[in-house]
């Protein structure tokens, strides 16, 4: 079983940084993809970023140019650069990793969250 720890979240004002990491207990290049996503209380969760085996990103809209995602494979952690923190990016961060077995099945590991919040 694959497991996968958070850290690096807490309170921070708006304006400012945190880096969150995601380390997983096996190597991240066996997984397709690795990504972020958040969770605000009484909302769904909802992407932030991802970033594939090859170092491909992609990002949700309100997050571009503020938020970083990269990879450390001899770390087996990936990263979450988030600066000009917004109120609004305050939830719960969660780090996924999605392998894709003999091209049919698709199996996601969750960590079990990070809190991020944001005093405006």
């Amino acid at each position: 079983q694959v497991q996968l720890v958070e850290s690096g979240g807490g309170l921070v004002q708006a304006g400012g940084s945190l880096r969150l990491s995601c380390t997983a207990s096996r190597t991240i290049f066996s997984f397709n993809a690795m990504g972020w996503y958040r969770q605000a209380p009484g909302k769904q969760r909802d992407l932030v970023a991802t970033i594939t085996k090859i170092g491909s990103t992609a990002y949700t809209a309100s997050v571009k140019g503020r938020f970083t995602i990269s990879r450390d494979n001899a770390k087996n952690t990936v990263y979450l650069q988030m600066n000009s923190l917004k109120a609004e990016d305050t939830a719960v961060y969660y780090c996924l990793a999605r392998e894709v077995i003999m091209l049919a099945t698709v199996k996601e590991y969750w960590g079990q969250g990070t809190q991020v919040t944001v005093s405006s």
